[in-house]
């Protein structure tokens, strides 16, 4: 029997809770913290345990596709993130709660990785081929949009609400609300399953290893190593404004509500633009115009109205790239063990983003602003070049013959 499709906006409410969880402790948790007088070496250290979940989360993620349906773990891990939000806004914020504190945000981390495996898995299986690119552009919006509520609307709650755990409580309501598109979606027969648990396990293995030994996998897991598309200079335009004269108030509303929509408008747009050309083209493309943004930036005069328009058309290229990168792996991985074999990439996709933050960073130290984003560009444009060789050179399967 045919999978019943579903249309690609219902996965940017289903993931809303996976930004929100980051938001949440990023942002929100962050600031409270930091009033109460906690040190940033501390925060630090709690933000970065947050995060430790998500970069081994591949290791867990076979057991969504072997046990239980998809359906089943997104309640089962959505009522867990959300108990855990709850539980972070009511422990007190002060120096004596950190252990407890540290140990509920790995525990809600580890809980809303499950949740996003099964959305990625219901996403390969009740997305048709011609409409990937619009369900990873709508997937990576809700994404970016649940990290703009639990960050900023988190905070702005947690300032005017009587009590801080209030703030906790009504985004731990809102994650709950998140569950209502499942009533309209089919849970998939995935052929995998069938055998037994060991049986599942080892067709889970080898659906991972023809993907990523074939041409279309094989590229996308090059990608996922590469410079093209990072976004990594967002992670500094606060650190580096000064460099063009712009205020507290522009740096609050560019890096926060604007760029979280501008963004989120960006991936929506690209993933739209990817169903209609070849998606790792786009991919190029998007890649090229994040390169040439940073170049432009670098040249233009640094004023306070320059850092608003480049910035602001950083977030939209970045939006486009993270819609991008998940058309390819939705088109590279197929159905099957989805789960795994999504979070495989998304991984692995994480380490550019480290390796050309820090980069930038140095880059900057030694040369300034301008010197940060034409390291940036270049880096860049060796990657995309990099790629097009690669492309063009990896053998393709020659049609098997009668």
């Amino acid at each position: 029997m045919p999978t019943r499709h579903v249309h690609p906006s219902f996965f940017m409410i289903l993931i809303l809770p996976f930004g929100v969880m980051g938001g949440y402790v990023n942002v929100t948790l962050g600031y409270l913290l930091s009033q109460a007088g906690i040190s940033v070496e501390k925060i630090a250290a709690l933000i970065a345990l947050s995060l430790l979940p998500h970069t081994w989360k591949f290791a867990w993620a076979p057991i969504v596709d072997t046990t239980l349906s998809r359906r089943a773990w997104y309640l089962i891990s959505g009522v867990a993130s959300a108990a855990g939000i709850w539980a972070t806004g009511m422990l007190p914020i002060r120096a004596a709660s950190l252990p407890m504190l540290s140990a509920v945000v790995l525990v809600s981390n580890v809980a809303v990785t499950f949740l996003g495996m099964a959305v990625n898995s219901l996403m390969a299986y009740t997305t048709p081929e011609e409409l990937k690119g619009q369900a990873g552009g709508w997937f990576q919006a809700g994404n970016l949009g649940g990290t703009g509520l639990g960050g900023g609307a988190g905070l702005w709650l947690a300032r005017i609400l009587p009590a801080p755990w209030m703030a906790g409580a009504g985004l731990a309501v809102a994650c709950l609300l998140c569950c209502a598109p499942l009533a309209f979606m089919p849970e998939p027969h995935s052929p995998h399953r069938e055998g037994g648990a060991l049986r599942s396990l080892a067709n889970v293995g080898r659906d991972l290893w023809g993907v990523v030994t074939s041409r279309v996998g094989l590229l996308a897991l090059f990608l996922c190593f590469l410079p093209i598309g990072s976004g990594a200079a967002s992670n500094l335009w606060p650190a580096v404004a000064d460099g063009w004269r712009a205020s507290a108030g522009t740096v609050a509303l560019v890096t926060g509500v604007l760029g979280g929509i501008l963004m989120a408008a960006g991936c929506v747009g690209g993933g739209w633009i990817c169903d209609r050309v070849d998606r790792k083209a786009a991919y190029v493309a998007y890649g090229a115009l994040q390169a040439a943004c940073a170049l432009g930036m670098a040249v233009a005069p640094r004023t306070e109205a320059m850092y608003v328009v480049f910035t602001s058309a950083y977030a939209v290229i970045t939006g486009f790239t993270y819609a991008g990168f998940t058309a390819v792996v939705l088109e590279a991985m197929g159905m099957g063990a989805a789960a795994t074999k999504y979070n495989v990439y998304a991984s692995i996709s994480n380490f550019p983003i480290y390796y050309v933050t820090q980069l930038d960073g140095w880059a900057h130290t030694r040369w300034g602003p301008r010197g940060m984003l034409e390291a940036e560009a270049v880096v860049g444009a060796l990657g995309l070049m990099l790629f097009m060789t690669v492309w063009v050179a990896l053998p393709r399967r020659r049609p098997a013959t009668a």
